[in-house]
């Protein structure tokens, strides 16, 4: 890896996250969902995103996407289910997934699309799903036939992965999704941007706050002390130790192989992602 104080964990996230996030941030699949009867915006994420487990209500993606207001969840479940099915979502999702991603990569090799689609899936095939449940429910998905739609999905099962390892830490530290939502933006991330993808009333914002500033996480006007830095790199750690099983054992030339086939590919889908909530750093050619 480029970077030895970055686990390999962490510098492989930055590069499949990009790869991702086409599925909610590109026009491809704006137009799929509205063809699937899940225009409305965040209807369309809610249904496509929980789709793998089936026609569910809100609570178990409440649980399970856990930094977003309730309300904003059960304004979109389960009245997306009338809408379409959720093998319906499934579908707009992996077909408007692969063709931005069809458009995005276009200058690049078909070789290279096919290396990363591989190597990630066989990272994907040595993941243990074991109590995350996101991830598990997207691995179960069939296996898409092209190239595009392969990358896009073994990113997305190591990003939901990674992901329910993230929302473990999190409830071990005893923060709530408000509260993650707060700290983030406190530390890295604007709340003019944050707040409103992920629903909380400014009541419910300044409440959360006030209850990290209780712990001594966060000062009274919102910045991040420095009990709060170190208890924030201790969720950070276990969440890229959580996701770093994956990772072990791997040669580090392999390791670097990889990150070499997603670099280029990593670029060229952030170059084109609209907005950066999660504050990666910039991929570096």
């Amino acid at each position: 890896m480029s970077d030895p104080a970055v686990p390999p964990a962490r510098a492989l996230w930055w590069l499949y996250e990009p790869v991702h996030a086409v599925t909610f941030l590109q026009p491809e699949s704006r137009v799929a969902f509205e063809a699937a009867g899940l225009d409305g915006g965040w209807r369309g994420y809610f249904a496509a995103r929980s789709a793998p487990l089936g026609a569910v209500d809100a609570p178990p993606v409440i649980a399970a996407f856990f930094s977003f207001a309730p309300a904003m969840v059960e304004h979109a479940l389960p009245e997306a289910w009338t809408h379409a099915s959720p093998e319906q979502a499934l579908a707009a999702r992996a077909g408007g997934s692969a063709a931005a991603l069809t458009r995005l990569l276009a200058q690049v090799e078909p070789g290279r699309i096919e290396s990363a689609a591989t190597a990630l899936e066989e990272a994907v095939a040595r993941l243990d799903c074991a109590g995350r449940v996101l991830a598990a429910a997207n691995a179960a998905l069939p296996r898409p036939a092209d190239a595009h739609g392969r990358l896009w999905q073994a990113a997305t099962v190591l990003r939901e992965h990674r992901g329910d390892g993230h929302v473990a830490a999190l409830v071990t530290a005893g923060l709530d999704g408000c509260e993650a939502s707060v700290l983030h933006c406190a530390a890295d991330t604007r709340r003019q941007v944050l707040q409103p993808m992920r629903g909380w009333t400014d009541q419910e914002w300044e409440a959360a706050a006030a209850r990290l500033a209780e712990r001594g996480w966060l000062t009274a006007a919102g910045t991040v002390t420095e009990l709060g830095r170190i208890r924030r790199q201790a969720l950070e750690a276990a969440t890229d130790l959580a996701a770093g099983r994956v990772w072990e054992g791997l040669p580090d030339g392999e390791l670097d192989r990889l990150t070499a086939v997603l670099r280029p590919i990593a670029a060229l889908c952030r170059a084109q992602l609209p907005v950066n909530p999660l504050a990666m750093p910039p991929v570096r050619q």
